[in-house]
């Protein structure tokens, strides 16, 4: 079994799971890009102690490399713990996060969430750099 096996893909428009990016379609060469990514755009995620989103992984692979670059890693902690119990905390992290990148190549952007019920989930997002 491979790692690819178990990650799950779908629309995000009708799939809770599916993290979404959002980023220009084209951009300059070196110039800054902005790059947000969530999960739980169109259709809400849970966010409490028993469901939740864990971390988004953002990479960005060129299209004349076979290998990727890990761009950022975004570890959402807070799901309403407490010592008074489950969902009973006083903060809730969103899965939500921002890259800014200077690209010099077009490539694919690549995502993927973990949810601590339903596993790992990807999305991704051609680039144009010119």
């Amino acid at each position: 079994m491979k790692l690819g096996d178990v990650i799950q893909s779908a629309d995000w428009k009708s799939e809770k799971h599916v993290p979404v990016i959002n980023a220009p379609d084209s951009a300059r060469s070196g110039e800054k890009v902005v790059v947000e990514v969530c999960v739980g755009k169109e259709i809400a995620h849970p966010n409490t102690t028993e469901h939740h989103i864990r971390w988004i992984k953002l990479y960005f692979k060129p299209d004349n490399s076979k290998f990727v670059s890990e761009v950022g890693t975004y570890q959402f902690d807070a799901h309403g713990e407490s010592v008074e119990g489950p969902n009973k905390g006083a903060a809730y992290s969103e899965p939500e996060a921002k890259a800014v990148l200077k690209l010099n190549t077009s490539g694919t952007l690549l995502a993927v969430a973990y949810c601590n019920i339903h596993g790992l989930w990807e999305s991704s997002q051609q680039i144009t750099v010119e």
